[in-house]
């Protein structure tokens, strides 16, 4: 009998079988939606990923008798790695048949690697980028099919990396509610009262350059973030890149701006919901996919859409301005009978303000993934992610 044997990944034929690996662990679900390959390929690629200028990223398979049953991937972000109290780099794109040996391999081929480069411990299952992509353990609703770039995984995954070490570090909350459902009357009157006021203007994206867009979206969100951790400043030629990215996809009916005399100062940034068109390309965006996609795009086969980023400015939290934008989209988008579903993706357990405007809103936390933390040292006391607290 030949030892189950992790193989570093170095060539074609390991990168096919890294990629290849979800297509039999998930063969049996219909659940699941794969990644698109060229999204995973991104994070991985020199030129197309700018923190492996300065950061690290390796990937293993773990293979049995020749048959691969288990993948990994960890990497150190320059840019977050030395703002913990301890080095922390990430693990991610874990993947593993239910069997705790398997998954401890896996996991300690990761620590060692990281460890070797100086961390203290790793998080996990995250990105080697932002935190909107790949990142998380489901550990809550295996029955609804995953919105684009969240995370899917098997239940068991729960149990193989808690009984490795693991602990949350926070939870990510994901909210569902119908579009078809009118918003409390206060948001009505609060929107009302912003209409009749000509210091205040609510727009969408119809009509607006993507540099304009994106300067408004990059205003919002510095304002916004301000008090996370690690928040740093967006600078211009990056909002103009994302919002470049989104472009193919865009519908600029979903990106909503409230503007307080000349300064954006609230946001809701939605999209289509990409994987109820997506589920039809079976991960892979070749001639074929793209022609699909199109298809699927033009005759409106999305009929969710998912916010992606839902900020307000921190002087103006707490004021009415997040129903307002929510009643914007209910006369300007429901009631043409666009969509029928809105999902706010993520927010994270540390964000009670966030979480407060959700509930308010009537929506329902329908599904959590969490972010685990695993501490090299396992004598060190764990803590959670901290609170962010008004200031």
């Amino acid at each position: 009998m030949m030892a189950k044997e992790i193989v570093p990944v170095q060539d074609h034929r390991t990168q096919e079988q890294w990629m290849r690996l979800p297509w039999s662990i998930y063969k049996d679900d219909a659940n699941w939606i794969p990644h698109l390959k060229q999204d995973v390929a991104k994070v991985f690629d020199p030129t197309k990923n700018k923190l492996l200028k300065e950061g690290k990223a390796m990937r293993w398979i773990l293979v049995d008798q020749g048959r691969v049953i288990g993948r990994i991937a960890a990497f150190i972000n320059p840019r977050t790695a030395h703002t913990e109290k301890q080095p922390t780099g990430g693990m991610g794109f874990f993947e593993c048949v239910n069997d705790h040996a398997a998954a401890g391999l896996l996991l300690d081929t990761a620590r060692d690697w990281l460890r070797a480069a100086g961390m203290e411990a790793m998080d996990g299952p995250i990105n080697l980028g932002d935190r909107n992509m790949f990142w998380g353990l489901l550990i809550k609703n295996f029955t609804s099919p995953p919105t684009y770039g969240t995370n899917y995984n098997p239940p068991y995954y729960q149990d193989l990396l808690e009984r490795y070490g693991f602990r949350i570090y926070f939870n990510q909350y994901y909210y569902r509610r119908s579009a078809t459902t009118p918003v409390q009357p206060i948001f009505h009157r609060k929107y009302n009262q912003m209409a009749n006021d000509p210091s205040f203007r609510m727009y969408d994206a119809q009509g607006l350059s993507m540099e304009r867009i994106a300067d408004d979206f990059r205003t919002v969100y510095n304002d916004a973030w301000v008090d996370h951790d690690n928040h740093k400043p967006m600078e211009a030629a990056a909002a103009l890149k994302i919002v470049k990215a989104m472009k193919p996809v865009m519908d600029p009916r979903l990106i909503i701006f409230i503007r307080h005399n000349d300064r954006p100062v609230a946001m809701y940034i939605g999209l289509p919901e990409l994987n109820e068109i997506f589920k039809h390309v079976n991960g892979d965006l070749n001639w074929w996919g793209k022609l699909k996609f199109l298809w699927h795009k033009y005759n409106s086969t999305a009929k969710t859409m998912t916010g992606i980023v839902f900020g307000v400015a921190k002087e103006y939290q707490g004021k009415g301005l997040e129903g307002a934008l929510i009643v914007f989209a209910e006369e300007h988008i429901v009631n043409k009978k666009l969509y029928q579903d809105t999902v706010l993706n993520w927010i994270g357990d540390f964000n009670p303000r966030m979480i407060k405007v959700c509930e308010n809103l009537g929506a329902e936390n329908y599904r959590t993934l969490a972010t685990y933390r695993y501490l090299f040292d396992r004598s060190r006391p764990f803590e959670r992610h901290p609170i962010i607290e008004k200031k």
